[in-house]
């Protein structure tokens, strides 16, 4: 039988709710796994997501509470009494007991872990330390770790009476003061056939580890560049408190990357969870009204541009394209940095060569998008039956006008990211509204200062042959 589609299934709780017949959607939740049950909450009605969260099987509470976000996460949450939800934290992984901590005032999460058994209570507190974005923030304190001194044989032993709901594929190993010293596969350790070996003879010593305060994009970097499953987390004196696992980092990488996008466009990632339009309007209003104050700058420097120039008028045709290709090749460049930044390449190149490389690709662009606006300059200007100017010496002003906004344009692109960066500022946060609000100020400030240029040249040049 082919399983229902998550819209289809939702539509179909949501009918059934609202004839109040629960104990049908108890029966067609049983079996649903506990990912696919939180989105279906997600999307329910708010006057439904309480009882149907209720409805679930007591075994996969935890699992499904653990993937609720946003309102709906916080909605259930506010049903559950103090006890309920110790309870359920308590089953939780202690990385995603922290997270449902985490959201909750900290009156309340205060009297949650008290009612909580003393280990875990603890395990969370420890975790709650550190800022949610580090390796501290998202790692787990479930680790399993040996000392350098036992044997393989012992080793093998306390692995079978782990109890760990959680699969790992590395024992790490750690010496007399609980330092990470180095790790061992488990299908390594068990092909070891001389058991008597200690453990810190056989262990790899080349071990690649993060620090509990490494941002979390840097450690997604890392398990990226070695291919790990797991990362263990090491403190300032290089003892193991954690581990960090796949399917942590890959939520990692998708906040991020929905964060910077949201970020480019003037937008943030509260976004993501918020439906409220005055909330919407908080985020985005700021920035839109840089970009409308840039408006003003715009519109004074055209009101120059025109008074200057108004002897050629034919110039002021133009003026929209210089400033989006400018614009467009400014953004191009920064939306480039900004992912670069986030992936890690730029890290060991020099910051001249980037640069270059961005001017460079721009100015061959500028090259050929001056010829071809040239041409269609050429052909406007034309029709002109008393042009101020020859039709072919504008066309060349209008072509250099936007091969040089292009270029200058690449260059803040690339630049301002890189800027931010040094800065140790998300380059995200103002690289797209800011860039493509400034580029339109110096692509219109540049075409004014070419086209006085080239006019100046032309008179000096006609002046002196006559």
């Amino acid at each position: 039988m082919t399983p229902a589609s998550p819209d289809t299934l939702r539509e179909h709780v949501a009918e059934l709710a609202h004839e109040a017949r629960w104990d049908e959607i108890a029966e067609l939740l049983a079996g649903i796994h506990p990912n696919d049950l939180a989105e279906l909450i997600t999307g329910l009605s708010p006057d439904y997501r309480e009882r149907v969260f209720n409805l679930i099987e007591d075994a996969i509470k935890p699992d499904v509470l653990a993937e609720l976000e946003g309102r709906a996460g916080k909605e259930v949450l506010q049903s559950l009494t103090n006890a309920e939800l110790a309870e359920l934290v308590e089953e939780m992984a202690p990385d995603d007991a922290a997270d449902v901590i985490a959201d909750l005032s900290d009156e309340r999460g205060e009297r949650v872990l008290d009612l909580m058994e003393k280990e875990e209570s603890r395990d969370v507190r420890e975790l709650l330390k550190y800022d949610e974005e580090t390796a501290g923030g998202i790692m787990t304190t479930d680790v399993v770790a040996f000392k350098d001194s036992l044997t393989v044989a012992e080793t093998i032993e306390r692995i079978a009476y782990i109890d760990q709901d959680e699969p790992f594929y590395y024992a790490y190993v750690v010496d007399d003061q609980g330092r990470l010293v180095g790790y061992i596969g488990l299908w390594e350790l068990l092909k070891v056939r001389r058991r008597d070996l200690k453990l810190g003879e056989v262990a790899h010593r080349d071990v690649i580890a993060a620090t509990t305060d490494m941002d979390q994009e840097k450690v997604a970097q890392l398990m990226s560049k070695y291919d790990l499953t797991a990362l263990p987390v090491t403190d300032s004196a290089g003892r193991l408190v954690g581990r960090i696992t796949a399917d942590d980092v890959m939520d990692v990488i998708e906040e991020e990357a929905s964060e910077d996008i949201l970020r480019l466009a003037g937008s943030d990632d509260i976004e993501l969870f918020q439906t409220s339009p005055w909330q919407a309007c908080r985020v985005r209003l700021p920035w839109l009204m840089v970009t409308l104050m840039t408006g003003f700058v715009t519109s004074t420097l055209l009101k120059h541009f025109m008074l200057n120039l108004s002897e050629v008028i034919a110039l002021s045709f133009f003026v929209p394209i210089v400033m989006a290709m400018g614009g467009n090749t400014g953004i191009q460049s920064s939306t480039l940095m900004v992912r670069s930044i986030a992936l890690g390449t730029i890290e060991g190149r020099g910051v001249l060569r980037i640069l270059l490389r961005e001017v460079t690709v721009a100015a061959i662009m500028g090259i050929f998008c001056g010829a071809v606006i040239a041409l269609w300059a050429k052909i406007l200007i034309g029709h002109d039956p008393n042009p101020a100017y020859p039709a072919a010496f504008l066309a060349v002003t209008v072509a250099t006008a936007l091969f040089v906004a292009m270029t200058f344009g690449a260059f803040f692109g690339a630049f301002v990211p890189m800027f931010l960066h040094r800065l140790r500022v998300d380059p995200a946060v103002a690289s797209g509204p800011f860039v493509t609000s400034s580029n339109d100020i110096f692509a219109l400030l540049l075409y004014h200062s070419v086209a006085i240029i080239m006019l100046a040249v032309y008179h000096y040049a006609h002046g002196a042959a006559a």
